[in-house]
């Protein structure tokens, strides 16, 4: 079972990229889901985090005001939605689900279900 994450690519400071995870059946819907990334040389760090339900999200403060995360469980469907990117937003970004979460958890541990990842640039 594996999370496809797409949308990545080669931005301008200042633009803007949306990410999107599909996740591959029914089960998903109810998952906490999470984006997470990793620069070169720097361990993967939290993003955003969304309970299964949307009802509750949570972002790390780097992003917070400029990253939206969203879903539509009809479609098993997780989204980023970037905005005002900086040259440090530039890294592997990586979907996560959290079958046992509750909520919409910050910690890498919590998810059991991992993305290959898309790479995001932010140029300067």
């Amino acid at each position: 079972v594996q999370l496809q994450a797409s949308g990545g690519g080669l931005v301008q400071t200042g633009g803007s990229l949306r990410l999107s995870c599909a996740a591959p059946g029914r089960a998903f819907s109810t998952y906490p889901m999470g984006w997470f990334r990793q620069a070169p040389g720097k361990e993967r760090e939290f993003v955003a985090a969304i309970s299964g339900d949307g009802g509750s999200s949570n972002y790390a403060d780097s992003v917070k005001g400029r990253f939206t995360i969203s879903r539509d469980n009809a479609k098993n469907t997780v989204t980023l939605q970037m905005n005002s990117l900086k040259p440090e937003d530039t890294a592997v970004y990586y979907c996560a689900a959290a079958s046992y979460g509750v909520g919409a958890p910050r910690d890498l541990k919590e998810y059991n279900f991992w993305g290959k990842g898309t790479l995001v640039t932010v140029s300067s």
